[in-house]
């Protein structure tokens, strides 16, 4: 999980107000620090991290972009289901960023920093979501070799694998 230090990092240590976080699926010690430049169009942003005033473990952060109307998020895989559950009772729609924009959840904290970071510069960045994958030396080895048959990169191979196996899996929804 993203700590403290990474996300002030991120925001240029820049804090524009905190409160304590009102819900209770992160437990009694909860408190959000935000970050805003200000504007709300382009090139405007907002950053959030929620965590523990006591233990200073981090429950989620959050990024809105402004200026492309996108919002990426990354909770806790330890309170995801808390979480979860607390939105459901509270009739509050699991994934609304802000309006008609819902957060994208990201798996990989790197994949977070890295649009983070080109977010409050102001800079372009990578739209798409990085998957963690793991694979054992043996599957590696094999794919590597069935991508370079190809003549593709290893990184090329995997994103055509995994779209491949997204449209198949829409297909048999149908």
């Amino acid at each position: 999980m993203i700590s403290i230090e990474e996300y002030m990092s991120v925001v240029n240590y820049r804090i524009t107000e905190g409160s304590t976080y009102d819900w209770r699926c992160y437990g009694n010690h909860a408190y959000t620090l935000s970050a805003w430049n200000g504007v709300h169009g382009t090139g405007g942003w907002s950053a959030n991290i929620t965590f523990d005033t006591k233990n200073q473990t981090v429950y989620e952060v959050d990024v809105c972009d402004y200026t492309n109307v996108r919002a990426y998020r990354v909770i806790n895989p330890d309170f995801v289901d808390a979480y979860e559950k607390e939105s459901e009772t509270r009739a509050v729609p699991l994934n609304q960023a802000w309006d008609n924009v819902d957060y994208i959840d990201l798996d990989v904290d790197q994949d977070w920093l890295e649009k983070a970071r080109a977010i409050v510069a102001g800079e372009t960045y990578d739209t798409r979501v990085q998957v963690p994958v793991d694979f054992s030396d043996e599957e590696l080895l094999k794919y590597m070799k069935l991508a370079h048959e190809q003549d593709v990169t290893f990184n090329q191979f995997v994103v055509q694998a995994l779209s491949e196996a997204i449209a198949q899996h829409k297909k048999d929804l149908v």
